[in-house]
Order: structure tokens, then C-alpha cells, then sequence
């Protein structure tokens, strides 16, 4: 009985600690850990889809766009290419474009990265 009288207070004293709560370090105010900018795939700009004319061979599409970054073996005429940016902590943004080859010549363009129509110039200091 002489035991169990600490043994139950430790005890009741060390509970409450398992309950608890620890806020995570991106909880605290000001106290945001450092997270580097990720870039995966090729970078699009839509000068870069501008320079795409109905036509062109793969190698003048691999020369203005690189390389893909998916070529599927049993679609061999469609490439496609995926840009992923993530920015520190904020929302990861993402461009698609697919490329579509017929007799080896391309033959249109689908996805969320569009050229500019001829003549029209980027505004100064505007982003890709």
C-alpha cells in the first residue's frame, strides 16, 4: 500500500502529458520554416507555343519546346509536356500542353498553355 500511493500519483501527474497537444512548427506565428521553389518538367511560355506552326517536324517541336516529358510507346504520335512550380508554401501550379503529330508533321495543339496570335506583344514587365 506504501508502493502504490506514489506509483498512482506519478501516474496521475504523467497522464495529462499524453493528451497534450504540441503545435507544429508551421502553427507558430512567425516561426515559417524555409522551402526551396520546385520546378519539375519544361518550363512553357506562351512564346514558346507561339512559335508552333501546324506542319512542323518533331525535331523543330523538340527544338523549341525540349524534350517531352511523356512520350507514351503506344501513342506515338502525341507528346506531352507537364510544368509543375511550387513556390515556397503556397498552392503548387501546374501547365499542360499535348502535342499531336500526324505523318510525323505537327498537327494540333491541346492543353492550358496557348500562344499569342501574331503581332500581339507582352506587356512590360507582364509574366510568362
Amino acid at each position: 500500500m506504501r508502493l502504490l500511493t506514489p506509483f498512482l500519483l506519478c501516474i496521475c501527474a504523467v497522464l495529462p502529458a499524453c493528451s497534450m497537444k504540441l503545435p507544429k512548427v508551421d502553427d507558430l506565428p512567425g516561426l515559417k520554416p524555409y522551402r526551396i521553389n520546385i520546378q519539375q518538367g519544361n518550363a512553357l511560355t506562351q512564346d514558346m507555343v507561339a512559335k508552333l506552326k501546324p506542319g512542323m517536324t518533331r525535331s523543330q517541336v523538340r527544338f523549341v519546346l525540349g524534350t517531352p516529358v511523356v512520350q507514351d510507346v503506344f501513342h506515338a504520335n502525341r507528346w506531352d509536356y507537364v510544368y509543375l512550380f511550387t513556390e515556397g508554401h503556397k498552392e503548387t501550379r501546374s501547365r499542360r500542353l499535348t502535342v499531336i503529330f500526324e505523318d510525323d508533321k505537327l498537327q494540333r495543339l491541346e492543353g492550358d498553355v496557348v500562344g499569342r496570335p501574331a503581332g500581339d506583344a507582352p506587356a512590360a514587365g507582364a509574366a510568362p
